[in-house]
Formats: structure tokens, sequence, C-alpha cells
């Protein structure tokens, strides 16, 4: 366990990028957690790229039909206030262009402390799309699960396992000097520092959002927040990161944030202080 700190949110900053009219390229990247979205949040866009008619042949009907190419990501958080190293792997891909199927696996590593595991399955229903009915305003809509467990020794009223619920809208808006990515959205949780320190008998309901702005030469920058959930007497702080990313090509992108996830210590809520995070990701 790291030392005096029951883990708060631990976020990593991410960004993506975005063609103009066509919400592609990096876009969503797989978050902390597996799910398509940025770092801790979701995005209302599901992961993966669609088979193209080429790559999909002449034969008929094909399980290219039913289901993208997968995109996976890894991240590397450094939190020097509390010496510990948050690496994570995620892998997703969408059915019928409106199921999201993701998973993720974190590990969190600190001197003199035993490494805890944490494994993330989630479900996310597209229910409706981008610019819906030919409007330029409708977002893009969708609900998400995520079941998790860890490997932490968790006593009392505390069990291994737990489950998020989410609602999430995102929009990109083109017409601006610059194209912006906005999403926002809240969940309901049971998890204690994201579930990697177990899950309590009580639930929060809390509020999440972006803003990432596309700048020329294939880079963006942004910014992210969660709200700190209350869960069972656990009081996890506030987290924002700003980010910024490069699409080096086609299927890759590279991301640098500074991340800040509260007070480690000296505060009523738990917090991990700030860090650097680094992170790459891959679509097919």
């Amino acid at each position: 366990m790291i030392k005096n700190n029951k883990v708060g949110s631990v976020i990593a900053g991410v960004v993506f990028l975005v063609n103009v009219g066509a919400v592609h390229a990096g876009v969503p990247l797989n978050n902390v957690e597996g799910v398509g979205g940025i770092a801790f949040n979701p995005l209302a866009y599901t992961a993966g790229t669609p088979f193209d008619a080429q790559e999909k042949g002449a034969e008929g009907f094909s399980l290219k039909d039913v289901v993208n190419k997968p995109q996976f990501g890894i991240w590397r958080i450094r939190l020097n206030d509390v010496k510990a190293d948050w690496t994570t792997a995620g892998v997703a891909t969408t059915f019928f262009d409106r199921l999201e199927v993701s998973y993720g696996n974190e590990t969190i590593a600190q001197s003199g402390a035993n490494n805890i595991h944490k494994n993330n399955v989630g479900l996310k229903g597209l229910l409706l799309k981008e610019n819906a009915a030919d409007t330029k305003w409708v977002p893009a809509l969708a609900v998400g699960a995520i079941y998790k467990d860890t490997t932490y020794a968790v006593t009392g009223n505390v069990d291994d396992q737990g489950y998020d619920y989410y609602v999430v809208a995102t929009k990109l808006v083109p017409d601006l000097p610059r194209p912006v990515l906005l999403s926002g959205g809240v969940r309901s949780t049971d998890a204690r520092s994201t579930g990697v320190y177990g899950f309590g008998t009580k639930r929060d309901l809390i509020g999440f959002g972006n803003v990432d702005v596309i700048l020329p030469g294939d880079l963006a920058v942004g910014f992210e927040y969660q709200q700190g959930a209350q869960v069972t007497g656990w009081k996890n702080d506030d987290y924002y990161d700003v980010h910024a990313a490069w699409l080096a090509n086609k299927n890759l992108t590279l991301v640098a944030a500074y991340v800040d996830t509260g007070k480690a210590t000296g505060n009523s809520k738990v917090g991990l202080g700030d860090g650097f995070v680094l992170s790459a990701h891959y679509a097919f």
C-alpha cells in the first residue's frame, strides 16, 4: 500500500487528434482502464477502426462486417511524491459499430510494498451517433459499465470486486478558429482509488469532462477533470491533467502530460501529488 495514502484517483493525461469533419486518427485512445476515452475518462466514441471495402473483399458476409480492427494503449505514470510507478496496458474493439468491448490491466509498484494488480473489463453501448439525423449539433451519446477487481488484500466492509456505470456525451465542434472536442458525463462508482484499494458499500455519483483543441502539425492539447468520489468514508481528491499529443502516423499516437491528483499528505481527501505521464497508442 502507498504509505499513509489510500490512493486517490491517479490520473494520466491524454490527448488525441481529430481530422476536421471526421472523428478518427487517435480518437478515442485506450484510457488507463482500457476503455475508449482519454486518460481516466471515457468518450462516447467507440474504439477500433472499421475494415474498409477492399479489406472485406467480395466473398459476402464475414467477421470483418461485424467487428472493428482492435487498438492498443500503454501508460507509464510516475508519481514522485509517493515514489510510485503506475503501468497499464489496454485493448479495445467494437462490434456492429455500436458495442465496444475492452480490457485493461494495471500494475502499481512502490518501493517497499507488494505490487498491486487491477483488471478492468468494459462494455460501452453507443446510443446515438454524432450528428445523427443529418444535424450538425447532436453529440455522440453512450452508456457503459466497467467490472473491476484488485489483488489488494481488502478487509472489513470492503470488497475486492466492483462496478462503475457511466453516461457520456462527446461532440467535435469544427467551426471555431481551431476544431475543439468537448466531452462530459457522470459516473456511478463504488471504487476506492479507482478500485486499486477495493470497493466500498456506498456508491457516489461524480462528474467528469474533457476539452481538447486540435492544432496544426498533427498536434493537440487539452485539459481533463474528474471529480473525486466519496465511498464508504473514503474521500478521493479531484484530479486534473494538461496534456499534449502527436500523431506520429495514421496508426501511432504519442502522449505526454502533467497530472495533479491532490496533496499526498496533510489533506482530508486522498491524493497522490503530481507527476508526469508518457503514453503510446496503436490502432490497426
